[in-house]
């Protein structure tokens, strides 16, 4: 569908939304959501609807502190293998069923144990979860996990209906425990919620129905918001930001992302004929030096594309800026390639198919080509992308994390053996013993030495490429009141209304 096309079709979506219910709000998204069932679940617009959808039993805030959510009080015990939460007592699920120890502990054991499962790797600490009474369980681990709080204020935090996952399809009709409840969606077209009236917080919300529309064309979104057929949008181009800014009907909300984004190689692409640098850093570590993230950030990024060469940002205390003193060196990677025995290099790029992701990997096919790279790129639908990821039917492919308030968020699942999000299919052992022992420690500046010495092995091996800081750069109409833009790019609609 063309974007002229996805205009009128969006603007139709809206003026019969708008006129069905004055409090309504509509939210335009970069992507389309994968799957709704957080256990299952790999996409960022996806944890935009989950946010109203499914409460967690944590939140952080602004500053990314661990808030409580469904856990009420939460203490440790003195060896930090037993973490006993206290849920609140008023919670409920859509399904009217109430919010008790009996079910978080389904909850968890399902994010441990379902075998399509993506967040085994971000519970793997918890052995065993023990029901003490009514709102009281405890969580004992294998070993002490300092991670685990920062996992369980996401997906892994989440709590589903258990009737609603254990009689059928959970991602076609979820039934959570947010503050808004699942209507209906129509897969590439829009996703809408309606305010639970018994959620404990209800009070708090003042819209009666989120309708969630994916639009990827950026310019269409922002003449969607001008317009007024949407209330907010998330990732406005670089290229919109003075345009935001000088139109008085607009707010703008920019923040500093804890993400990234990053190209993630298929090291189990092929064989060493067919594919080489699946097998041979020093193709890889050649394509890295044939890119100028700088040049990015000018033309694609306008200046908010901060550059990356790493997987943790720099609010960080895991973030280290040696890390950073690599620069473009086209002659160096091209001796690197004649080294492997190559002049040339065949490599597709699969990426999501909106404006911005167009102009960067553009960009890189460019300066790649210089340095005898002769890049295919492949833009997908987003749920396709995420599907291919996963199926390890891609080359190389755009890999985005919207960042974790625990280092261990951004680097565990995607290197580690058997990380869930492992695109790359890399396996070093003495990665796993790092980044397994960085997870027992409280200590930031102990944590922060392993982190250094994994940073060190997975830089020169490079399975995946950093490029860029994720800021999350948010515009909505000025009569939206009360909204505030977190690290994480969720958006948080407690507190939020329009006014006129």
């Amino acid at each position: 569908m063309n974007s002229v096309k996805k205009f009128l079709l969006a603007a139709t979506i809206m003026v019969s939304a708008s006129s069905a219910l004055a409090a309504d709000l509509r939210i335009g998204l970069q992507d389309d959501a994968d799957i709704l069932d957080p256990h299952r679940a790999r996409t960022f617009v996806g944890r935009i609807v989950f946010t109203s959808l499914c409460d967690k039993l944590f939140d952080i805030n602004e500053k990314l502190e661990i808030q409580p959510q469904l856990a009420k009080e939460w203490t440790w015990s003195e060896d930090g293998k037993t973490l006993t939460v206290k849920l609140r007592g008023d919670g409920k699920f859509h399904d009217g069923s109430t919010i008790d120890a009996t079910a978080v502990k389904a909850n968890l054991e399902r994010a441990k144990s379902l075998p399509e499962s993506l967040r085994k790797s971000e519970v793997a600490s918890i052995d065993t979860v023990e029901v003490i009474d009514a709102t009281t369980l405890a969580i004992h681990l294998v070993k002490p996990d300092a991670s685990l709080l920062s996992q369980l204020a996401d997906r892994a935090g989440m709590v589903l209906s258990p009737k609603a996952f254990e009689s059928g399809d959970f991602g076609q009709n979820p039934v959570c425990s947010g503050p808004y409840k699942f209507v209906e969606r129509i897969q590439n077209d829009r996703i809408v919620l309606e305010k639970f009236a018994d959620y404990w917080d209800a009070a708090g919300f003042a819209y009666d129905k989120i309708t969630f529309i994916p639009i990827s064309d950026s310019t269409v979104r922002l003449a969607n918001l001008r317009s007024g057929d949407l209330d907010i949008i998330e990732r406005i181009a670089p290229s919109d930001v003075e345009t935001v800014k000088g139109d008085s009907g607009l707010a703008f909300y920019p923040v500093t992302g804890t993400g990234y984004q990053a190209l993630t190689f298929n090291l189990k692409k092929g064989d060493k004929d067919s594919f080489p640098i699946a097998y041979d850093k020093r193709i890889r570590q050649a394509f890295e030096l044939s890119i100028d993230r700088n040049v990015i950030n000018d033309v694609v990024g306008q200046g908010i594309f901060q550059p990356a060469y790493q997987p943790f940002p720099p609010t960080s205390f895991a973030y280290d800026k040696k890390f950073e003193s690599r620069q473009r060196e086209v002659a160096k990677a091209k001796a690197l390639l004649a080294e492997a025995g190559h002049e040339r290099v065949k490599l597709e790029i699969a990426f999501g198919n909106n404006t911005a992701s167009q102009q960067v990997y553009e960009l890189i096919q460019a300066m790649s080509a210089e340095a005898g790279f002769d890049i295919s790129l492949r833009p997908t639908e987003f749920a396709a992308l995420q599907s291919a990821l996963k199926e390890g039917s891609f080359e190389a492919g755009q890999s985005g994390w919207s960042g974790r308030a625990d280092p261990d968020g951004n680097i565990h699942s995607f290197v580690s053996c058997k990380g869930n999000l492992n695109d790359a299919h890399y396996c070093n052992e003495k990665v796993d013993a790092l980044l397994e022992e960085a997870r027992s420690l409280t200590d930031p500046v102990k944590r922060k030495a392993l982190y250094d010495q994994v940073q060190e092995i997975i830089q020169d091996d490079l399975p995946i490429v950093y490029l860029y800081y994720q800021p999350w750069p948010f515009a909505a109409r000025a009569n939206v009141k009360g909204f505030t833009a977190y690290p994480d790019g969720m958006i948080r609609l407690r507190g939020v209304s329009s006014e006129g």
